[in-house]
């Protein structure tokens, strides 16, 4: 072999090493192998999974690790977390077909400490909340009959009475896009304002503790028209409106970054 060859070769050993995609299919492996058998190791995928909350299926549950993964202290004075999103042929639309798997780091190692279908986190930000406690806030939606229903949600970690830990949702603003449902979005009359439609873009705040996105919503202003008055008819329409529900077609919705303190659970108004 030339010397030429030998320095390509020396280049290209020295690319695969260090490629993220091998460290990514690496990390996947290490972590898939706390709750599968090397057998059932399929890339970033594991065929039949063990202890999986459904695996009442002949041939076992399959766990999709997804690229969404998030680490903090999410439990106080706890050790670090790891929660990665995954997808499962085992899980219904209900549960947004998978869910989140959560590892421990102890002893400088992962170790499996449960599944939790259905708490996606593929939108999330992690935030401080001390030296010792993180707070993991997602977006979070889930579609059913037109209807997309989401908000901004803490994720609450609690560890169980074995050596697993839980996780659920604690919303701190929930949102309703209808134009699925109905063509338009649509206010409830006998609510008060805000209502929120579609929430996008969640990042930290200006302060701490505080978390910031982009939202469209109703405001006392365009309640008072929609319940009043009423805005000029959607183009187009889908079903009936129960009664006391107004339409908002598209464009007459405002449009602004609202702030939501974690502390004290405050929505800022947007701006």
């Amino acid at each position: 072999m030339s010397k030429v060859v030998k320095a390509l070769a020396l280049v290209l050993s020295v690319f695969l090493l260090t490629s993220p995609t091998l460290a990514q299919d690496a990390t996947d492996r290490a972590l898939l192998a706390t709750f599968c058998d090397a057998a059932n190791i399929k890339g970033d995928t594991c065929t039949r999974a063990k202890g999986y909350p459904a695996s009442g299926r002949k041939n076992g549950c399959d766990v999709k690790l997804l690229k969404d993964r998030f680490s903090g202290r999410f439990i106080a004075s706890g050790n670090p977390l790891l929660v990665v999103n995954y997808d499962s042929g085992c899980e219904a639309r209900a549960n947004d077909d998978g869910g989140s798997a959560v590892f421990e780091l102890a002893g400088g190692k992962y170790g499996f400490v449960g599944f939790q279908p259905g708490a996606r986190v593929n939108d999330c930000i992690v935030v401080p909340r001390s030296e010792k406690q993180d707070s993991l806030v997602c977006l979070a939606g889930h579609m059913g009959q037109g209807y997309l229903e989401g908000g901004v949600a803490q994720m609450a970690f609690a560890r169980d009475y074995g050596k697993g830990i839980g996780i659920k949702h604690d919303f701190l603003l929930r949102a309703t896009d209808s134009t699925g449902a109905h063509g338009a979005n649509v206010v409830t009359c006998r609510k008060k304002p805000p209502a929120f439609f579609e929430l996008s873009k969640l990042a930290a705040g200006p302060r701490k503790e505080t978390v910031a996105f982009d939202a469209s919503y109703a405001d006392a202003d365009i309640f008072r028209t929609a319940c009043g008055k009423g805005f000029p008819k959607p183009k187009e329409t889908f079903g009936t409106l129960a009664k006391g529900d107004a339409y908002v077609p598209p464009g007459f919705e405002n449009k602004g970054r609202v702030m939501i303190d974690l502390a004290t659970r405050k929505v800022l108004p947007p701006n």
